[in-house]
């Protein structure tokens, strides 16, 4: 593994263990300062709001150095962290949620901004790789650090966790510091400005276009199909709620599984490919986990957490190998609002669903994902092209940025 892949690998675990830390213990926190489980629920929807805003966001990574945007991303991240060590009551909850809206800012300035930094920092064969691995480290973060955070909020209430969670971005920067990185030239073209030009991309590049929405449909359908579970596990299984918890690890070793082969199945079939296998192993681990028999559904939670990845591994790999880089924030940012914002309407989708019954409403979820790595699959236009000829992701040393954006 390449100095610049440690890096990164590390940088995912970092922040994966910070935010997923805080994550927990932000909502832990708000329920035993107010009582309110609402209003506990409301710091989630604080985290995952700010992704309808990426067109905007990676607007503004294409338009300024993109190392030194992530360097101060963190180092804000960090210092709101720390405000929360002010915290005593019920009447300052509105800062937990004003830093969990800036999580969710941090997340897609951060990813985005890594995935556009990533092809100046590794060659092209590598991004599939690199990306399955960080994807493990992130997963493998979120089996670990939700315990850890829960423990020393046990011990030592919030404000030790904010703490710890303020290292995470802090040592971030050192290794951001530390990424040798080549400059990677791109052809401006037409249509190239303005916060369209992500959308453009996207519509124009099949394979991106293709890989892009079977992962915004199989993560929109993993929102669709939270509350079914329920349904299913503690309804028609009577079993405890307890057993979701089972279910998570099971679909977080599944992850993990899924993020160390991520890049060999991308080498070997493509990114489309994998999104496709990925589409479709969700969805039979969703209709696993209809059948009346738990060790099935615990299957069912490994297929889903190795097809669930897989799709977000092949759609961000093909966004990285087949965008000019003068337009790579941009259309990073717009893949990861296409990819995530659909969940803010199937969440409420799947509450309501649930009236008719959780199994049925989980099938549906899956015919969809099946139908959609169906279409997938039809052969396109021949029109269909990338918007620019892979020879252009070609990296020289960097001495000063022809694109003007220095990383």
């Amino acid at each position: 593994m390449s100095r610049n892949a440690v890096l990164f690998v590390a940088i995912s675990v970092l922040s994966g263990f910070g935010s997923s830390a805080m994550a927990l213990v932000a909502g832990i926190w708000i329920l035993d300062l107010t009582g309110s489980p609402a209003r506990a629920g409301l710091a989630g929807l604080c985290v995952y709001a700010p992704a309808l805003a990426g067109p905007w966001l990676g607007a503004l990574l294409d338009r300024l150095p993109r190392r030194p945007l992530l360097i101060g991303t963190d180092l804000a991240l960090a210092a709101a962290l720390l405000t929360l060590v002010t915290v005593r009551s019920a009447g300052q909850a509105w800062l937990i949620y004003a830093v969990s809206l800036g999580y969710g800012l941090s997340y897609l300035l951060l990813d985005a901004g890594e995935s556009a930094l990533l092809p100046a920092a590794l060659p092209p064969d590598r991004l599939g790789d690199v990306n399955g691995w960080r994807s493990s480290a992130q997963e493998g973060m979120k089996l670990v650090a939700p315990l850890a955070g829960a423990g020393l909020y046990a011990w030592h209430g919030g404000a030790a966790v904010a703490v710890l969670s303020a290292l995470m971005p802090l040592t971030t920067v050192v290794l951001y510091a530390l990424l040798r990185l080549t400059a990677v030239p791109s052809r401006p073209g037409a249509g190239d400005r303005g916060l369209r030009a992500g959308f453009d991309v996207l519509r124009r590049t099949r394979a991106l276009r293709r890989t892009v929405a079977l992962a915004g449909i199989a993560i929109g359908m993993s929102g669709f199909t939270s509350a079914p579970l329920y349904a299913v596990v503690v309804d028609d299984m009577a079993l405890p709620s307890t057993f979701l918890g089972v279910l998570l690890s099971a679909q977080g070793a599944g992850s993990i599984m899924a993020g160390l082969a991520a890049g060999r199945l991308i080498a070997a079939r493509g990114e489309l490919a994998a999104g496709v296998a990925g589409t479709v192993l969700f969805a039979a681990g969703t209709l696993c986990r209809c059948l009346p028999w738990w060790p099935a559904m615990i299957a069912g939670a490994v297929l889903s957490g190795i097809g669930l990845p897989w799709t977000l591994i092949a759609a961000v790999t093909a966004v990285q190998a087949r965008t000019p880089d003068h337009l790579l924030g941009r259309v990073s940012a717009t893949a990861t609002t296409a990819m995530f914002g659909p969940v803010a309407l199937t969440n409420p989708l799947g509450s309501a669903a649930v009236h008719a019954g959780g199994r049925p409403a989980m099938i549906a979820a899956a015919v969809v994902c099946l139908t959609s790595a169906a279409a997938a699959l039809r052969p396109g236009r021949q029109n269909s092209r990338p918007s620019t000829p892979d020879s252009t992701r070609m990296t020289t040393p960097i001495a000063t940025n022809t694109s003007g954006t220095s990383q």
